[in-house]
């Protein structure tokens, strides 16, 4: 089970080593992939996450662009829906909030006005990025770096400082020849913490140039910037927006105060470098008790402590995982809930931890990526929220830019209030998360005169109006929802049967465990016991004695669940032990609860047999447990009497010869319910082989689309060649002209008849894959049986 899976989704590209990694290592097992974003950028992320479950649900990538990238293309549409229904399965919130009450989000905003040498600083290196031409930053990667200095730059003067002194002393490597072994980017990550994943969605870098005399002139001329610009950086001690956060976290506090709120508040911030000075910041301010830092590396002091504390605190419990990465989480968010007031997080805390007990969220940074924004506050705007979220933002009264950011975010995006925020359907009908962001940079980037900056974003409002007005939802809900009422009823099903089967399952392992542990064990109510020593039938597993708990209650003690060693051990001993033929006495009469079915058999006897049958088949087992009951008059029990009967509390009277009468009928009706299964298992397989067939004959058909896609594009450009010559003016054009035409049907022709080779070959393929889906099939059954009893019900 992979959580927060759309970090895969750009498996389908080579230079993604770890989600590669990761396929390849799971490629033989059965995977669930979790995320709330599975359409961030494009269609072909869709496609990287399907090839993870399933290579062959597709054919390659050139083919699925060409087919599907297009979502006007209404035929094309529809046949993508159909082919990702058995594989991706979407719930939105509105369609539970019949079972998950969700909170509202309220917005609130503070104004800054940033003091003269900020203001100066910002104009500086804002004209620096603005120039033609720069040596700082390489040629394949200037936008991308362009983005993250701009971000550094809005962030603090700490942040932005650091960069200049990293970029200058990079620059001086350059101009002395010495080589630079960590590059910008990963040097600028270790401040920039989104910067890995920004960069996924970025073109590639291209090779550096060799040196000229010109370029080391510019390089010194840059060098001298650079370090003026770092030094007037250095210079300014406390930032305006800084001073706004403490007002802001007053009006804050007492708003979630009257709210009902617990007083306590995550700050998220873009560079470690701006956390540190907010750390300082807040340490000389009344909210200076409470404070806990959360980033990619957790190394601070306080950190440090707090992780040994909670690993003495949870030792010899299921808490510890024994990942320093993980356990150092749990015990950042345990020490926020139960001592801090204050967490200030970079965008490490944006995605994987729950924060539902706080209710008060600062973007003292704020993302120019719509979907970045909504995984910050959705990190407390959740499930088990029980208050309406306050959401603080900042606003330079002084930039322009950074004004109609905001505007955007949150009208046309609605980020920062409502019940559901940034809804499926607006994030869904942008083009991209990261393409936003692009275009957002681009206007900072070419716009240097307010009139600019309003015209560009005037345009940039006007686009996504009429690409959220008029195509509301028009990819994610077409092509990845259900209908709402229909889904709505499923949940309601699923949650009232899953209920009850967790109870009574529950319910069913603590009976076992309490009559297996006997003698070993004290048990305190029905979802707790305190193991006393290991059972010496537990060979070779792992089960510390100790305090166990049923998942979901404390939190504090062994988490006991079936798969747990000792779990595990107490089914394994039950499941051993040979059962005779027994009489066992049912009490109806002190039943909780009424079974009507029941009622008719009160006084009555018979016999009840039950055995294990597994089906092998496509490499998986499955057991069903087969019942079988009869009345000393005769009468066949159903199957539901059965399963009602083994719910009552029953007692071993004495062992007892099973009637040869009633076990002929026994065998029987085992025999009948044995037919049916195999029935079932094999009509089940028949439409499992029959979607597998469809699915490579669409795998297939996708390659072979990719081969003729080449030929079409030789005749595109025969095509071009004939035109050109036609209209040539002199003879030896037209020549050479007729010279490329022979050339390209000569290689149009080679094209197709390797085509018909390639095609072969697909289906050879496929028939082989079909081949070894088929040998799969064969069912292997065996029956064992479990046991026999005399029942009498009173």
């Amino acid at each position: 089970m992979i959580d927060e899976a759309h970090r895969l989704r750009n498996v389908y590209k080579p230079s993604n080593v770890i989600a590669n990694t990761l396929k390849n290592a799971l490629a033989e097992k059965n995977k669930l992939l979790l995320t709330a974003t599975p359409l961030q950028n494009s269609l072909l992320e869709l496609y990287g996450l399907v090839s993870f479950i399933d290579e062959h649900a597709f054919g390659d990538v050139k083919s699925f662009r060409e087919q599907f990238a297009n979502p006007g293309d209404k035929r094309n549409f529809e046949a993508l829906k159909e082919r990702l229904k058995p594989i991706c399965h979407r719930t939105l919130r509105r369609q539970v909030t019949a079972y998950i009450p969700y909170t509202r989000r309220l917005p609130l905003v503070e104004e800054f006005t940033p003091g003269d040498g900020e203001d100066r600083l910002y104009q500086l290196v804002s004209d620096y990025l603005q120039r033609d031409n720069l040596q700082a930053l390489p040629a394949g990667q200037r936008a991308l770096m362009t983005l993250v200095l701009r971000k550094l730059l809005a962030s603090s003067t700490f942040a932005i400082a650091g960069a200049l002194k990293s970029i200058s002393k990079r620059l001086q490597a350059k101009l002395d020849a010495h080589p630079v072994v960590t590059p910008l980017e990963e040097e600028l990550s270790e401040d920039f913490e989104a910067l890995d994943a920004t960069a996924d969605e970025w073109p590639e870098g291209a090779d550096e140039e060799p040196l000229t005399d010109a370029d080391r002139k510019a390089i010194q001329a840059e060098i001298a910037d650079l370090e003026s610009f770092a030094k007037l950086a250095t210079s300014i001690e406390h930032n305006a927006k800084g001073k706004a956060l403490l007002k802001a976290l007053d009006v804050a506090f007492a708003k979630a105060r009257e709210l009902g709120g617990a007083e306590k508040a995550i700050i998220f911030t873009e560079s470690r470098r701006t956390q540190e000075y907010l750390q300082r910041t807040l340490a000389h301010s009344p909210y200076a008790s409470g404070l806990v830092l959360f980033n990619g590396s957790n190394t601070d002091p306080l950190s440090r402590e707090i992780y040994t504390r909670w690993i003495e605190r949870h030792a010899g419990s299921d808490r510890v995982t024994g990942s320093r990465t993980a356990d150092m989480r749990s015990a950042l968010v345990d020490y926020f809930r139960e001592e801090g007031q204050i967490m200030i997080a970079t965008e490490a805390g944006a995605e994987g931890i729950n924060l539902q007990f706080c209710s008060l969220v600062v973007n003292y940074d704020l993302p120019w990526n719509p979907q970045r924004v909504e995984q910050r506050i959705g990190r407390c705007h959740r499930y088990g929220q029980k208050h309406d979220v306050v959401v603080v933002n900042f606003i330079n009264r002084q930039n322009e830019a950074d004004q109609r950011v905001y505007q955007l975010l949150s009208e046309k995006f609605r980020l920062f209030e409502g019940v559901f925020g940034a809804s499926d359907e607006i994030l869904g009908t942008i083009e991209s998360g990261v393409d936003f962001e692009k275009r957002i940079a681009g206007i900072y980037q070419e716009c240097r005169q307010p009139e600019q900056i309003r015209a560009a974003f005037d345009q940039l409002q006007l686009e996504l109006s009429l690409e959220i007005d008029a195509a509301m939802s028009q990819t994610r809900q077409k092509l990845l929802e259900k209908f709402d009422d229909e889904v709505r009823e499923k949940l309601r099903i699923r949650d009232e049967d899953a209920r009850v089967y967790l109870d009574r399952y529950e319910q069913w392992l603590m009976r076992l465990t309490q009559h297996e542990l006997d003698g070993v064990a004290t048990f305190h109510n029905g979802s707790s016991f305190t193991l006393l020593a290991r059972p010496q039938w537990a060979n070779g597993a792992a089960i510390p004695p100790g305090l166990y708990e049923l998942p979901r209650r404390t939190g504090e003690a062994h988490t006991y669940r079936l798969n747990h060693p000792l779990g595990e051990a107490v089914v394994a001993r039950a499941k051993a032990r040979a059962l005779s033929p027994a009489e066992v006495r049912f009490d109806y009469t002190n039943h909780s609860g009424k079974i009507s079915i029941l009622e008719p058999l009160i006084g009555r006897a018979g016999w009840l047999a039950a055995s294990l049958m597994t089906v092998e088949a496509l490499d998986e087992a499955e057991d069903h447990i087969l019942l079988s009951g009869v009345t000393d008059e005769g009468d066949l029990l159903t199957r539901e009497v059965c399963d009602r009967l083994l719910t009552i509390h029953g007692t071993r009277v004495h062992e007892v010869t099973p009637d040869p009468r009633a076990v002929t009928q026994l065998e029987t009706s085992l025999n009948e319910s044995r037919a049916l299964i195999r029935r079932a298992v094999s009509e089940r397989n028949a439409r499992f082989f029959e979607a597998e067939a469809d699915k490579l004959d669409g795998w297939a058909d996708d390659l072979k689309v990719g081969l003729e896609r080449e030929i079409k594009e030789i005749d595109r450009l025969i095509k071009e060649a004939r035109r050109a010559a036609t209209t040539a003016l002199t003879l030896e054009e037209k020549l050479a002209g007729q010279k490329q035409i022979k050339t390209l049907e000569a290689t149009r022709n080679q094209k197709r008849r390797s085509l018909f080779d390639a095609q072969d070959q697909i289906d050879r393929q496929r028939a082989g894959l079909i081949a070894q889906i088929e040998s799969k099939l064969e069912q292997k059954v065996d029956v064992a049986p479990l046991f026999t009893i005399r029942w009498r019900i009173g």
